[in-house]
């Protein structure tokens, strides 16, 4: 049995041409990373851009959304409740005139009297709603202590608002009003349905030029990324309030806890008056 023996130049030159089919096979990996890299950074662009332009929507969304409740609000005010107010001062004369002989049909006249002033509560009430007056026409601070009052007045459930600011809020635009203003609204909603709480913290301060608005209720605590996840009202609610804070360049918290309830926290830069007086602190408590 003869064996062939490889000399030096030929085996050289083996190892040559498998050491340059290596180096070629890692510049087309090399080449094929850098696209699949590339690949990769474009979708994550355009993922950006998606998400960016869904966000954008979703505020159109809200704006559109809390303008036609403005305007529902208005019709049912203005128009609805000036219908009914005739209504009631008709029936009001009607009954003045009937005769002393016609009680029956007096009886029949205070009955439709009490229905149209019960419906006038409602649509006001209704109304208040969708978009209180007093949050356009009187600004933020007006419109929280009205809603505070009517909740603790509607669920019993006491509220003690504590607000630490300098003078009037008066530098809030539209849109900040209504952020604030939604936020506390439907976080005191969800104390009303889900907390089971006999008390409820409202505090309402300024701190290195934001405004933060924290309720606190003693309530029952939940787990906030199960929530989250799931398909529930409740997520889009808590999804809602995050959105609206995001709108103004702001930041929206929750905490909840076993034996300490639920802190909702809504924070975003605002501008204020200088004064040189100190900061005013208010204390209620609404029942």
């Amino acid at each position: 049995m003869k064996t062939k023996l490889v000399r030096g130049p030929e085996r050289f030159s083996a190892m040559y041409v498998k050491l340059k089919q290596a180096i070629l096979d890692r510049k087309t990996a090399e080449t094929k990373l850098k696209k699949s890299v590339a690949h990769y950074d474009q979708l994550l662009k355009q993922s950006h851009l998606m998400q960016e332009h869904l966000r954008h929507l979703s505020r159109q969304i809200i704006l559109a959304h809390e303008e036609e409740r403005k305007n529902i609000s208005r019709e049912l005010h203005d128009e609805i409740g000036q219908i009914l107010t005739g209504i009631n001062i008709r029936l009001a004369a009607l009954r003045n005139e009937t005769s002393d002989n016609t009680r029956t049909i007096k009886k029949k006249i205070v009955t439709a009297q009490r229905l149209v002033e019960k419906s006038m509560k409602q649509i006001h009430r209704f109304a208040r709603e969708l978009r209180p007056a007093v949050l356009d026409d009187m600004g933020l601070m007006p419109a929280l202590h009205a809603h505070v009052k009517d909740f603790s007045k509607q669920t019993h459930i006491p509220v003690y608002f504590k607000s630490f600011t300098i003078g009037k809020i008066s530098v809030v635009n539209n849109l900040q009003r209504t952020a604030f203003y939604r936020v506390a609204q439907e976080a005191l909603i969800n104390v009303a349905k889900h907390a089971k709480a006999s008390r409820v913290d409202f505090r309402l301060e300024k701190s290195d030029g934001c405004l933060i608005m924290k309720i606190k209720n003693n309530g029952k605590s939940f787990q906030v990324e199960h929530v989250l996840r799931a398909r529930k009202r409740e997520r889009l609610g808590l999804l809602g309030m995050r959105e609206r804070m995001e709108m103004i360049g702001g930041q929206f918290t929750i905490e909840s806890k076993a034996g300490q309830g639920t802190t909702v926290c809504a924070k975003a830069p605002l501008k204020f008056p200088k004064q040189n007086s100190k900061d005013n602190q208010r204390q209620k408590g609404f029942k």
